[in-house]
């Protein structure tokens, strides 16, 4: 019997968002194996009496970025983490979005500005500010050029706390088209999903937001999935991946650019999917016992 912990985070005093998790761990005591939902931070885990640990809904990491990616080394170390801790080290950090232009996946544009950078914010178009770690939106806003003094607020604020900054063009075919999640498991491309914009003009940097607003079941375009993949084979040393999640939207030109790649600990949306439990269960059990 394969003994699995699916990875969550102690949300202690509110109640967990992550719908799914109850019923994937249901799911796969049913299938046979021994499931557990455990938190990544509990000290008095031992990881080494799992065959397999597959990071869930770890969703307060963001907040403690350096901390989270040490206990993936570790727990790596004595059991089968999926994904990857390599992976978990160089997916926390967004600046992966460079690495993967510089291999030639279209993305969207992107420039970093670390604690002691000058504010160089964009004069002539509309643009977001967020954390290179974050998750949800996160200290994540959008501002015309006429909103300088709010946006280098929010950069001098996420400086003194040692964030770095992203600075993206908004995407404005956002507003229509929505932003698409594609969702691999087990090698395989498993749904897609649509949501609509997340960040709604004015909102704070620092309000809390609905991460998943409008979300609705897509079926993804043949351009929309090739950019996908092209994204997942540019991970690098390209490792064996159990899930991932590409966010895509489209550019100016109309093409689908790659948002977001998920690799850490992406919203399976299984209750929007319940036909992809199945395939979850089999791929998570695959896993387990090689």
């Amino acid at each position: 019997m394969p003994r699995v912990a699916l990875v969550t985070y102690d949300p202690h005093p509110e109640p967990s968002k992550d719908a799914d998790l109850p019923v994937l761990v249901a799911a796969l005591r049913e299938a046979g194996a021994e499931a557990d939902a455990v938190f990544w931070d509990d000290g008095g885990v031992d990881w080494a009496g799992y065959d397999l640990a597959v990071i869930r809904s770890t969703w307060d990491y963001t907040w403690r970025a350096a901390e989270f990616v040490a206990w993936a080394e570790r727990c790596g170390k004595v059991t089968r983490l999926a994904n990857p801790a390599q992976v978990v080290r160089w997916n926390t950090d967004k600046r992966y979005l460079g690495e993967l232009a510089e291999a030639g996946v279209p993305v969207v544009p992107t420039r970093y500005l670390a604690p002691g950078d000058p504010a160089d914010l964009p004069a002539d178009h509309e643009y977001v500010v967020k954390p290179t770690s974050g998750a949800g939106a996160r200290y994540a806003a959008r501002y015309t050029p006429d909103q300088h003094d709010s946006a280098v607020r929010q950069l001098e604020r996420m400086h003194a706390e040692g964030l770095t900054a992203m600075v993206q063009p908004y995407m404005r075919a956002i507003d229509a088209g929505g932003e698409r999640a594609l969702q691999f498991f087990g090698g395989r491309l498993l749904h897609a999903s649509r949501k609509r914009a997340v960040l709604a003009p004015g909102t704070a940097f620092d309000a809390t937001k609905v991460a998943h607003p409008g979300l609705e079941p897509w079926t993804p375009t043949p351009a929309e999935r090739a950019v996908a993949e092209r994204a997942l084979t540019a991970v690098p040393d390209a490792p064996e991946l159990l899930y991932a999640r590409v966010d895509l939207v489209d550019g100016e030109d109309g093409q689908p650019r790659v948002m977001e790649l998920e690799l850490v600990e992406p919203n399976l949306f299984l209750f929007l999917h319940p036909q992809s439990l199945r395939p979850v269960v089999e791929a998570v059990l695959a896993a387990a016992r090689r």
